[in-house]
């Protein structure tokens, strides 16, 4: 017996959904039966489409789907146009005003404040150029994340052919949209391990074996990973080392068991990772072993001693991130971007768009970490981009504090987040830049904000994580948060240990500054966060991390706790529309 998502799904799912949007954007939000949009809107979300939370009636969000985090040229132009157009809200935000664009932890795009009436036209500008939503969101694999400068940088073994493949092959398949849950598939081919393979349903990271005396390239393959609701786990190896014409296949092959054999009845225990922890690894390797056409190989050794991506380890030993200016492996550049916690308004997004033509190729890549790439920059043409205005605004080399930042959607949207996020990082990242020193050669605090359990923010992995909750101060309920140190993605990837739970919104800042000062002030020499923490111990740890109110920060909202229809804003929410965006009737 399934659940109640799981009927709605079997009446109707996937590709069929987009004819249904369509139908409503013609006739308009009131076309859709009040008794049946919970249903509509659980389906929309495979489309990429998501209703915005409730008294946001008949706005919407749109993801994109990316792979690997790749905007071909043109493609972040069309995006920035149709923000510019369509993502316009009622009301603007204090810190980003009107019209912007987010990038996801998942390489890609969401854009807020649609109209249904809006949906196709959007998709015919967007499909123009070759992006999609399909697949964005739902019961279904999502996008795919890679190594975003994968086939332009060094790697140890070429990923986007097989990145491509999957893409193609696997989400593009109909028949394997209705998964019982989301499922987050990675493959890696660099040795920094940026794709973040731990914490995916499935992921490839690369490996190498000698076999009669020779070196063999291909991947050891890892499942189970993820992060949300307080029970995150890392992906499992199932001691399996796959060669690269045979990633693609075995990929499929886990996707098409978890399809046909995942739990279907209980949601809150239906992801991969309660999938692997209810079979086993050795179960799992079995029943894979049966499936596919190849002979097995036992585990290679892998590169995670060289992990370096949110791995907690000195900049010495390479990059954490690709912010910076980096070598390509045709000798021309790409120029990583810090943008604040992601979020981009739709006129940065077309300078920047400008900017990747004029001195590269036009392409920009994703992170995730939510900061774009412009590729293929000659040395000739390297200077003068660095000289852009554009750039002091969104620094290749930003503050340690804003470098390290990366937030979920919060309240202002998301009908699961207790509190709003992106703003509030905004601020808070401001001051800790204005008041708090680090050593010169502490380049990056990675910080990471989730407006709930369900870890979009990815706060598990953070050197200090941040998760919304709400508490009492003062009589009055506000917003709050549980604040952790110590996670990382790396060699041994760790989650957060929780230092301090439910502390006012507004305490926050003056807490954070205590423990990074008290790290900079008992650090050993060279000594990065990580290494402190787990020199440190965890009792003087909640010992130094004091909640404090301190001057010059203002929370943005304090008390709202998803009273108001958008944080920011005390009055009416604005009446649905009908097809032709004309307000509707409150009587009618």
């Amino acid at each position: 017996m399934g659940n109640k998502k799981e009927d709605i799904k079997d009446e109707l799912y996937g590709d069929e959904v987009r004819e249904k949007i369509e139908e409503f954007a013609e006739k308009g939000w009131d076309a859709i039966p009040e008794e049946e949009r919970d249903a509509w809107f659980s389906r929309f979300k495979f489309w990429g489409v998501f209703h915005h939370r409730g008294g946001q009636e008949s706005y919407f969000m749109m993801r994109l789907t990316n792979c690997g985090g790749v905007l071909e040229p043109g493609q972040l132009r069309a995006v920035g146009e149709v923000a510019r157009e369509y993502a316009s809200g009622p009301v603007d935000n204090p810190e980003f005003g009107d019209a912007w664009i987010d990038f996801t932890t998942r390489q890609s795009i969401q854009l807020h404040w649609l109209k249904l009436e809006d949906i196709p036209d959007i998709w015919e500008k967007l499909e123009g150029v070759g992006l999609t939503s399909r697949s964005a969101g739902g019961d279904t694999m999502r996008n795919i994340s890679g190594c975003p400068v994968a086939g332009k940088a060094e790697e140890y073994i070429d990923s986007r052919p097989i990145l491509d493949e999957i893409q193609e092959t696997i989400r593009g398949d109909n028949d394997l949209c209705n998964m019982p849950r989301k499922f987050n598939i990675s493959v890696s081919g660099c040795k920094q391990g940026c794709a973040q393979d731990a914490i995916n349903d499935i992921g490839l990271e690369p490996a190498h074996k000698f076999v009669d005396g020779e070196e063999v390239e291909g991947f050891n393959v890892r499942v189970g990973g993820g992060l949300g609701g307080r029970e995150p786990r890392n992906a499992r190896p199932l001691d399996l080392f796959v060669r690269p014409e045979h990633a693609v296949e075995t990929v499929r092959e886990f996707v098409e068991y978890y399809h046909e054999l995942g739990n279907r009845t209980n949601r809150s225990k239906n992801r991969a990772r309660f999938f692997v922890d209810e079979h086993g690894t050795e179960t799992i390797r079995d029943d894979l072993a049966e499936r596919l056409a190849f002979g097995f190989e036992t585990a290679g050794t892998d590169f995670r001693g060289e992990y370096t991506y949110n791995a907690g380890k000195k900049t010495d030993f390479g990059a954490h991130d690709h912010v910076g200016v980096y070598d390509q492996a045709d000798d021309r550049n790409y120029v990583g971007l810090s943008v604040p916690i992601g979020r981009l308004p739709a006129e940065d997004v077309v300078e920047l768009a400008d900017l990747a033509d004029a001195y590269g190729s036009g392409e920009v890549r994703l992170s995730r970490r939510q900061n774009p790439l412009i590729m293929d920059v000659p040395d000739g043409n390297l200077a003068n981009l660095l000289n852009e205005p554009f750039l002091e605004k969104y620094s290749p080399e930003p503050n340690p504090f804003v470098q390290g930042a990366m937030a979920c959607t919060g309240t202002e949207f998301c009908s699961l987040a207790l509190t709003e996020t992106k703003a509030r990082m905004a601020r808070m990242l401001r001051w800790l830049g204005d008041n708090v020193d680090l050593p010169a050669d502490v380049d990056r605090i990675k910080m990471h904000y989730s407006g709930c359990t369900a870890d979009c923010g990815q706060a598990m992995t953070a050197d200090i994580g941040l998760q919304g909750m709400r508490a009492r101060k003062d009589g009055e309920m506000v917003e709050a948060l549980d604040v952790g140190v110590g996670g990382g993605i790396g060699e041994e990837p760790s989650f957060v240990e929780w230092v301090r739970q439910r502390v006012p919104a507004d305490e926050v800042p003056g807490m954070i500054a205590n423990i990074v000062e008290a790290y900079a002030a008992l650090r050993s020499e060279g000594q990065t966060f990580s290494e402190w923490v787990d020199a440190t111990g965890h009792e003087t740890i909640v010992e130094l991390a004091e909640p404090e109110e301190v001057e010059g920060y203002e929370d943005p909202c304090l008390n709202d706790a998803k009273q108001s229809w958008y944080p920011f804003d005390d009055g009416e929410s604005p009446a649905p529309t009908d097809e032709s965006g004309e307000p509707l009737s409150a009587d009618d």
